[in-house]
């Protein structure tokens, strides 16, 4: 297996931090979710990279990336995914795999970028915005109430839980001298999910890249929600995962990389794309219809 190796892409005044899997199959990057990291991905680009050429990114103000940037508009970040591919992979195009933020993030960078993007994957992603005004400083202030930094992981556990998002996290916070502390702000945090939370329709209707939405049973959108993705854009195709939660690419791991694979499998071959043509036909299908068969 190729050493993964520690990547940094300056932009103005950000650094980008990124984690190159290497591989020489099409290339596949992973953007992690809300407070998360490229940390919580590795065992998703770990599944793919036997066949695919796998980048994860820690987008700005979080994990390895400037912790405080000035720019936390939706702009911001859609630019820094293009400038990680523009010096990564030149000339290249890339499949987008993101989950809740990061699926906003890959979904806004292929709908400025669609030379850059070949095709997208959003796991628990949504072009909708919340209508609740305080979801954001609920958000903010959730992290807020954080005894951090924490003595120690026991400590951290006894407040976050064993969830599999809480192992991710706790796996995730960065030992200084004072004990153990989150790689994100809160206040970082809520600026960037109330940048998120306004509608974007217009990109996500006009968008030409073909498209896989993945939602978990349990997760963050209703049966409304999901129609509404697929009503507003009729070529997404649509998968979802039994059982699992928002944060399906922990708690069903499992059941999002045979979706994942079957995917990236079939997008990057250029039967699939005789069949499907620029825009992939509607299909909703559960994980007991993925066997080695195509999406149509």
């Amino acid at each position: 297996m190729t050493p993964v190796k520690e990547v940094t892409i300056r932009r103005s005044d950000v650094s980008i931090a990124a984690l190159d899997f290497g591989g020489v199959g099409p290339a596949v990057i992973l953007l992690h979710g809300l407070a998360g990291s490229s940390q919580e991905m590795q065992p998703t680009a770990a599944a793919l990279s036997n066949e695919f050429r796998v980048i994860l990114i820690d987008q700005r103000g979080h994990g390895r990336s400037t912790r405080r940037p000035a720019d936390l508009a939706r702009k911001a970040f859609v630019g820094d995914v293009a400038s990680v591919i523009t010096h990564l992979l030149p000339g290249q195009q890339v499949v987008l795999v993101g989950q809740s933020m990061g699926a906003h993030t890959a979904f806004l960078t292929a709908a400025a970028h669609p030379d850059l993007v070949d095709a997208l994957v959003m796991l628990e992603g949504h072009p909708e915005g919340k209508s609740q005004p305080r979801t954001a400083q609920e958000i903010g202030e959730y992290f807020a109430s954080w005894p951090s930094p924490f003595a120690d992981t026991d400590a951290a556990r006894s407040f976050l839980g064993d969830t599999p998002l809480a192992a991710a996290l706790i796996e995730d916070l960065e030992s200084t001298p004072l004990g153990l502390r989150p790689r994100f702000d809160p206040d970082i945090m809520q600026t960037t999910i109330a940048a998120v939370h306004p509608p974007r329709w217009q990109e996500w209707e006009s968008l030409p890249t073909p498209t896989l939405a993945v939602f978990a049973e349990n997760g963050l959108f209703s049966d409304e929600d999901k129609a509404e993705l697929i009503r507003r854009r009729p070529g997404t195709l649509r998968a979802d995962i039994p059982g699992a939660g928002h944060d399906a690419h922990l708690d069903a791991f499992d059941l999002w990389i045979e979706i994942l694979l079957k995917y990236l499998r079939e997008t990057t071959t250029g039967d699939f794309r005789r069949q499907m043509g620029p825009v992939a036909r509607t299909q909703s299908f559960s994980p007991e219809t993925i066997a080695p068969t195509k999406l149509t």
